[in-house]
């Protein structure tokens, strides 16, 4: 169980987690605000003395790699991992931070949050809404830190009017100004004084940075998805700048959620995918192609379409890039339950997963009824939806009802009912009344259904 935290409040780790091996996760719902969120690794002093301990986007790791950024998964806005038993003894606080880029104050976040997520479960949170700030531009979120030899956590809540430049100024750091022109010169005095240039303000500059550490290997997962870009190759610097947060995520096994619209897969020689045909976009390596033949999923009919659920078998040694006209996709790991996805709704899944097809059939269904993959033990399920979806509970009572064209998803004990047509007004205008067909679902505690905001 997830342990509830205030402002101000503090806590053992120990308390919350045997586990060492930490995912911090920030949440930041602030439409219209661009947010940075940083990790700083503070001396005794709480000082920023090494500057290859401020972990950030264009810095993703410290040197050694106990503190490194994961990027956008798992509905957090940024989140790090985490080594404590590798965090140098020079380091005694790792403050998390979030800093406005471009105009706005903190008072706009909507709602936000820090969580602690040990062995996949969350283990502690602390939320808090923008209301607790007033024109702040960057707070201190967070806090791990060590005392007595033990690491612990605080909620801090904390922010600067001046942003960025005033957390690095907290910290004993110094911010990089632009360069200026010079200033145009003084106008002469009446005397005929020629001008005097006024000199261009001196550029402070950073601390100098160590080359990048050799990249680690890949720890074991803990949220499902990815590490974040690393630091991209020397460029221009306008290039480098607008395109750092795109870079391909570091190296790792399995499933990897680059974006919202792309994931990518890493091939072993013993692990195939089972993927859409054409869903690849690129792939590096070597990679096979073959069109996936089974008998059952041959004949699988898409619900809607009416047409062939075509899959392709890839297999090699590399990594394949999929995505299907930039639908939102999601990486749902089975640890072996199951789950029922709709034939559209399939981008791709572990070759290895078992997978069945069934027919859900009712009266008035068009073509009398329509297809679902049901797939169960312990692998991905790379699931996609036309924007971003809702997850709704399935109870005895009230009775939970879906549009047919828009139900994604749904857990294997959550029971098909009835169906029942809806008339649709807006297909008047199309010149023929039309209807749409809601499924009924049931189903006791832990049953749910997945439903996306669009239909056909």
């Amino acid at each position: 169980m997830s342990r509830e935290l205030t402002k101000a409040a503090r806590v053992r780790i120990a308390d919350l987690t045997p586990g060492t091996e930490l995912y911090l996760g920030v949440h930041l719902d602030a439409p219209g605000l661009v947010i940075d969120v940083s990790c700083f690794g503070l001396d005794a002093e709480e000082r920023l003395s090494d500057d290859r301990y401020f972990v950030f986007f264009n810095q993703p790791a410290s040197p050694e790699g106990s503190v490194r950024l994961l990027g956008a998964q798992s509905g957090d806005t940024e989140a790090f991992r985490v080594l404590l038993p590798d965090v140098p003894a020079a380091i005694h606080r790792l403050s998390l931070t979030a800093a406005i880029d471009g105009a706005g104050v903190m008072s706009q976040v909507a709602s936000g949050y820090v969580r602690v997520v040990a062995d996949g479960a969350e283990v502690g949170r602390y939320s808090f809404t923008g209301a607790e700030f007033s024109t702040e531009r960057a707070v201190m979120l967070a806090d791990l830190y060590r005392r007595n030899g033990e690491w612990r956590f605080t909620a801090v809540g904390q922010g600067f009017d001046g942003g960025l430049r005033a957390l690095l100024e907290n910290f004993g750091g110094e911010a990089m100004e632009e360069d200026e022109p010079p200033a145009a010169p003084v106008p002469a005095p009446s005397t005929g004084v020629p001008p005097t240039p006024v000199p261009a303000p001196t550029v402070q500059v950073p601390v100098q940075q160590a080359p990048p550490a050799a990249p680690l290997p890949p720890a074991a997962p803990l949220p499902p998805t990815a590490p974040p870009p690393a630091a991209p190759a020397p460029g221009p610097p306008g290039v480098r700048i607008s395109l750092v947060k795109y870079a391909e995520v570091p190296e790792q096994s399995g499933w990897v959620r680059q974006n919202d619209h792309l994931v990518r897969y890493t091939l072993t020689k013993d692990q195939d995918v089972l993927a859409l045909h054409g869903s690849m976009v690129a792939y590096q390596g070597q990679a096979d192609f073959a069109h996936e033949s089974s008998g059952m999923l041959r004949k699988l009919t898409a619900n809607l379409t009416g047409q062939t659920l075509k899959l392709m078998r890839v297999s090699g040694e590399g990594q394949v890039f999929l995505a299907d006209e930039a639908s939102h996709l999601h990486l749902v790991r089975l640890e072996g339950d199951a789950l029922c996805v709709s034939s559209d709704r399939v981008l791709a899944f572990d070759a290895h997963l078992e997978h069945e097809v069934r027919r859900i059939e009712g009266e008035g269904l068009p073509n009398g009824g329509f297809y679902t993959l049901q797939f169960s033990g312990h692998g991905t399920v790379v699931v996609k939806t036309t924007g971003i979806p809702v997850v709704l509970p399935v109870t005895p009572a009230p009775e939970t009802y879906a549009d047919l064209h828009a139900l994604v998803a749904w857990s294997r004990g959550a029971q098909v009912i009835t169906t029942a047509p809806v008339r649709i007004r807006r297909s008047a205008y199309r010149g023929h009344a039309a209807e749409a067909f809601s499924v009924q679902f049931r189903g006791g505690p832990g049953n749910f259904i997945v439903v996306q905001p669009f239909e056909v």
